[in-house]
């Protein structure tokens, strides 16, 4: 049961941060780098099953391995390797095999995909000691 709160506030946390950052923050960036190819309305299904399976990665690789060394350092940077990870697949795929991806998206989405993941194991972890 710790578990699965842990996982539900680490999932809580990420639809919090990435909703600010897709809906205030970036909103205009993404909409002049890649509005020629967004998809209207959203495929939510998607974008669920990515959510879900991204926290999942971040508490089994990251959050998990922090609290077993005690350490909201390793949370942090181990969470922000593996975002760098896992948004490198998706954006570095897409410029090596899509025509007009734009260099500039990959290097933001890259740094955004590290910041993210780094906040939210550092919340994972910070959450998980109160819980183990």
């Amino acid at each position: 049961m710790q578990v699965v709160k842990l996982y539900l506030v680490t999932l809580g946390a990420f639809f919090l941060v990435d909703m600010i950052w897709l809906g205030l923050v970036a909103r205009k960036f993404y909409r002049e780098q890649l509005g020629y190819m967004m998809r209207s309305p959203i495929n939510w299904p998607a974008a669920l099953i990515f959510y879900f399976l991204f926290v999942a990665g971040i508490v089994y690789f990251v959050v998990f391995p922090a609290l077993a060394r005690d350490s909201w350092a390793f949370a942090l940077f181990a969470g922000a390797f593996f975002g760098l990870v896992t948004y490198a697949t998706y954006d570095l795929t897409n410029l090596a095999t899509l025509k007009n991806w734009p260099l500039k998206m990959t290097l933001v989405d890259l740094a955004w995909g590290a910041v993210l993941s780094g906040i939210l194991s550092t919340i994972g972890y910070l959450y998980g000691t109160r819980l183990f």
